[in-house]
């Protein structure tokens, strides 16, 4: 009897721990920011977690599951590094309810990440690579070096799964029409779900419609690479490196 009375107790002081650490950092996934049909499980990694084991509380906080996270690592998906009291998104093997088949660090993929974007010359769509390259190779290089210079672009996941996606002139000026040179157009993305392992991002939404009322435009958009400070999204038709942007502190 003592011994059943040590184990739960010591389980339940597990969970608490797991559910308290870096509480000011979580924000508790509810319903409504879960897309129907999505099978991940949402929770913490807790302490016992190893390169080949994963502790998980889901947010129902009524158990701790143990997943073997072998085969995953093996297929590199596992995005993102768990520690203690990370936020996680977990595929399970729908054969073996033991075994996950992907983990996603929600606290790594939330942040603001950056790129840099090169412009093109204007009219030259048509142009084979060839014949843009030998046109660039004869502007003068201190023309190429004011004309051809990158540009960052951002994007922003944030915790309530609102997002933000910006670069490139935000306001039009009258030089705007004289140069010779464009910088590509974002989407601008509003928001971001995770669904079955797969980033959702919805461009323009306003309560779930687009500003003139119509279904919103999304890209489903699978995640190649995470760590702490570098994320690879494979889009549709290319993939992007993102870089993460730090926010400054002042001494």
């Amino acid at each position: 009897m003592r011994k059943v009375l040590f184990y739960f107790l010591s389980a339940v002081v597990l969970a608490t721990g797991c559910t308290q650490h870096k509480s000011q950092k979580h924000e508790v996934i509810v319903k409504s920011a879960i897309l129907p049909g999505d099978s991940a499980h949402y929770g913490l990694a807790c302490d016992g977690s190893t390169d080949s084991i994963l502790v998980f509380l889901p947010f129902s906080c009524d158990r701790l599951d143990t997943f073997d996270i072998i085969r995953a690592r093996q297929q590199q998906h596992i995005y993102g590094r768990p520690h203690i009291g990370d936020e996680l998104a977990v595929i399970v093997n729908p054969d073996d309810r033991e075994e996950a088949l992907m983990v996603i660090n929600l606290e790594d993929l939330k942040g603001t990440w950056c790129y840099q974007v090169m412009p093109r010359l204007i009219g030259t769509d048509q142009m084979t690579s060839r014949m843009r390259r030998r046109m660039v190779e004869h502007i003068p290089d201190s023309m190429r070096q004011m004309l051809l210079t990158p540009r960052e672009y951002t994007l922003q996941l944030k915790r309530n799964n609102t997002a933000m996606h910006y670069g490139g002139m935000h306001r039009h000026t009258t030089s705007d029409e004289l140069t010779p040179v464009e910088y590509p157009k974002v989407r601008f993305y509003t928001e971001w779900h995770l669904y079955n392992g797969r980033l959702i991002l919805k461009a323009d939404t306003i309560s779930g419609f687009s500003k003139d009322g119509a279904m919103p435009v999304s890209d489903t958009v699978d995640i190649a690479f995470l760590t702490k400070d570098s994320l690879v999204l494979r889009f549709a038709d290319y993939t992007q490196s993102y870089y993460r942007k730090r926010e400054s502190t002042n001494p």
